[in-house]
């Protein structure tokens, strides 16, 4: 039988000691397989955690989506309404409409605020709409608020000017 030589071996590394794929000096660290799978499962630990952290925003964005979904549909279901209720008058954008509700259930808009009536309104008074220049309506209530995204717009571009200046 031949006797086996440590220089027969084929898988012996030949190059350079930098280009070794296990260490070749009593410098280097030892590889240790417990410290290795310590660390791919530390690896994996974060990864999960950033993965989850990321997927915690993505719902929270869906569900912010949805209720902006459900408030646009209740708008333009109220649209839909407003736009349905009997006027006697040509409807012009930027004029405040006052609805009311007659015994019946119509509804019906006046150019008459519920104070202009001297005995008060022949109607139940349902709310005061500006008709805006997309056919949509502002509640009266809302007009006077400011309106955040625009705010924010203006201080963007404000901004912006500012630091390119």
């Amino acid at each position: 039988m031949a006797e086996y030589k440590r220089d027969d071996n084929p898988d012996r590394h030949e190059g350079h000691s930098r280009t070794s794929p296990y260490p070749v000096s009593r410098l280097s660290a030892p590889i240790d397989l417990v410290d290795t799978a310590r660390e791919i499962q530390e690896a994996d630990q974060a990864i999960n955690n950033r993965t989850s952290s990321k997927l915690t925003v993505i719902a929270d964005q869906i569900r912010a989506l949805q209720e902006q979904a459900r408030e646009v549909l209740e708008e333009s279901q109220r649209d839909m309404d407003l736009h349905r209720a009997k006027c006697n008058f040509t409807r012009r954008p930027g004029s405040i409409y006052h609805l009311y509700e007659r015994d019946d259930g119509e509804l019906y808009f006046s150019m008459l605020a519920p104070e202009d009536w001297r005995n008060g309104p022949p109607h139940t008074y349902k709310g005061s709409y500006r008709l805006e220049a997309d056919l949509s309506w502002t509640p009266f209530e809302e007009m006077d608020q400011p309106d955040a995204t625009r705010d924010m717009v203006q201080r963007l571009i404000a901004d912006h000017r500012g630091g390119a200046g």
